[in-house]
């Protein structure tokens, strides 16, 4: 996207916000300095002395990065920027599932979205508050936003374990390998083996010319373990944070550098794989104006019944999103 185009937004390309300065979003803000990914970043918290805390923080550590301004504002000071990260939100406690977080998160939301509404943002809204899928649903039911401009963290993160623990798995760069996990950012994801490939060699014949013949039960032990991977971390160190920093991070630089890059973001779909009106994680081209393209990438038989299940659990949870959303708007 151009500078012209960027301004016709009304936004500044090179400033970002972060709402919620908890270990996601001051570990988000700390990996944004160190890519020196913007210019401008400003950082807001209901408590605004630890947003005040964080900012001076991190800092403190660019004279070993890049030139960059972060400090702890408002509302007022974030209409102009061209990424707003949403973390605000409660946590997940051990035992709990993403969507139990639904009803505590929502409330949330209720008081953070009308406020960028307010002030017509126009900048790439990102959610990452969990569960993502439904709170970027909501985000859009509330905001009034176009679509494209509001979408999810998703299963980016995911996908980095899937493709982290193939590569050990096959003991080559996780760089090399080519795969995705789709559908709800939860219990119900799903990974698309039959598209999953090392540099381009199909992942069975891969597996047999690294001698492995027996992989199909690796394979599931490998999927278990992404999708439960936030509990055990959870379980050990109590919440999960480097992993989806480096995510986000990664998502923003799809955005600033317009790379069209293709990831599995929470995106509002319209019928794409027979699903309507909920928000799902699938790849997507990701650019300056968000997502310009949700694809519809080859599913196997059971992959697709797996991914209709996936919206099927989200189907319920939608419903309070849609309640939320109809009190802010007068519905």
């Amino acid at each position: 996207m151009s500078g012209t185009e960027f301004e016709s937004r009304g936004v500044n390309n090179r400033k970002a916000a972060i709402i919620g300065c908890g270990f996601v979003g001051s570990s988000i803000a700390f990996t944004l300095m160190q890519r020196s990914s913007f210019s401008e970043l400003v950082l807001l918290d209901i408590d605004r002395k630890k947003a005040e805390g964080e900012a001076l923080d991190i800092s403190h550590g660019l004279p070993y990065s890049a030139p960059m301004e972060i400090y702890a504002g408002d509302y007022d000071d974030i209409r102009d920027a061209a990424m707003i990260i949403i973390t605000a939100g409660a946590n997940q406690k051990q035992g709990e599932t993403r969507l139990d977080l639904i009803d505590r998160n929502l409330k949330i939301f209720a008081s953070v979205i009308p406020e960028l509404k307010k002030r017509d943002c126009g900048g790439i809204i990102l959610i990452v508050s969990n569960p993502v899928d439904i709170l970027t649903y909501a985000a859009i039911k509330m905001s009034g936003f176009p679509a494209e401009r509001v979408i999810g963290s998703g299963t980016v993160l995911d996908t980095a374990r899937l493709k982290y623990l193939l590569g050990r798995q096959l003991d080559v760069d996780a760089r090399s390998v080519h795969a995705v996990i789709i559908g709800e950012h939860g219990d119900s994801e799903l990974a698309v083996w039959s598209g999953a490939n090392v540099s381009g060699i199909d992942l069975d014949h891969f597996c047999e010319l690294r001698g492995l013949f027996h992989y199909k039960a690796s394979m599931q032990k490998i999927y278990t373990e992404v999708r439960d991977s936030a509990y055990e971390i959870i379980q050990r160190k109590g919440a999960t944070y480097y992993g989806i920093a480096m995510a986000v991070a990664r998502i923003a630089e799809s955005i600033t550098r317009d790379e069209h890059s293709i990831l599995p973001v929470s995106v509002l779909l319209n019928g794409e794989y027979g699903i309507n009106g909920l928000c799902l994680s699938i790849p997507s081209v990701v650019g300056s104006t968000g997502v310009e393209k949700i694809l519809e990438i080859p599913l196997s038989g059971t992959e697709q019944r797996e991914l209709s299940a996936s919206a099927a659990a989200l189907a319920e949870a939608v419903r309070h999103a849609d309640e939320a959303a109809e009190q802010i708007n007068g519905g």
